[in-house]
């Protein structure tokens, strides 16, 4: 089963100095535009030398306001560049390998949150990020900006159902593990093999009852009130580190 590319226009829009500067970094060539506030700033004249250097087809200055309404309300910095598609890889390739740490996301809906956990998946664990289609954030330039890069390199599934795909994780033989602060055991307490998916649920509602039902067992991190005051990707920070560890 081949990867496709994420639904949506075209290419997409990513803004912010670092976001662009990996993109650049990542891409090269394959980018069609890199746009370039025209002040004559230190910060962007670099960004744009080193957009030439690496290839970068059409390297344009233009004035703010044309980033602004290109970016919609996101934090741009002054630069924008049109990017390839981020490539959706199917379930089957992340479940396949002998080991592997998963990390599956159940009702996260902020764009800044879904990109600084991105952020910690990749930089942490180098861990595959699984969500579902419905009632989840939209990967936009907003979430992009929010893994200041990350994205770039992360491996991303997306399902149509979050309990059937863990489904899947329990019968290709993983441990799928519910971050729960009313679970009995620590995460650091589980005894954890070689194939884990942890599993995060939004921050007031948590897991969902179906998603849950799908978990072969449930953790907390340290305690439940002070998991309850972790902001969502803090916690998943911490959950991936400490599986990380446990893994050996």
């Amino acid at each position: 089963m081949k990867s496709e590319p994420a639904p949506g226009a075209e290419q997409r829009l990513v803004v912010g100095l670092q976001p662009v500067r990996e993109a650049v970094r990542v891409h090269g060539s394959a980018l069609d535009r890199v746009l370039v506030d025209n002040r004559k700033l230190p910060r962007l004249e670099a960004l744009a030398r080193y957009a030439s250097d690496q290839g970068v087809l059409r390297v344009e200055r233009v004035r703010r306001g044309e980033l602004d309404r290109l970016a919609r309300g996101a934090s741009h910095q002054g630069v924008a560049c049109l990017a390839p598609h981020l490539e959706l890889i199917p379930l089957e390739r992340v479940l396949a390998p002998e080991r592997q740490l998963i990390l599956a996301l159940d009702g996260i809906q902020d764009p800044q949150n879904f990109g600084a956990i991105i952020r910690s998946a990749v930089a942490i664990a180098e861990a595959p990020v699984l969500w579902p289609e419905s009632s989840s954030a939209p990967l936009t330039p907003a979430t992009f900006r929010a893994s200041a890069g990350a994205i770039e390199h992360a491996q991303l599934v997306r399902v149509p159902s979050l309990a059937t795909a863990l489904q899947q994780a329990v019968a290709a033989d993983f441990e799928v593990v519910g971050l729960d602060a009313n679970a009995p055991k620590t995460l650091r307490e589980l005894p954890l093999g070689k194939k884990i998916v942890l599993v995060l649920g939004a921050e007031h509602e948590g897991i969902g009852k179906q998603v849950k039902r799908a978990c072969t067992q449930t953790a907390k991190l340290l305690s439940p009130h002070h998991i309850d005051s972790l902001n969502v990707s803090v916690a998943a920070g911490i959950a991936l580190f400490q599986a990380s560890i446990a893994r050996g």
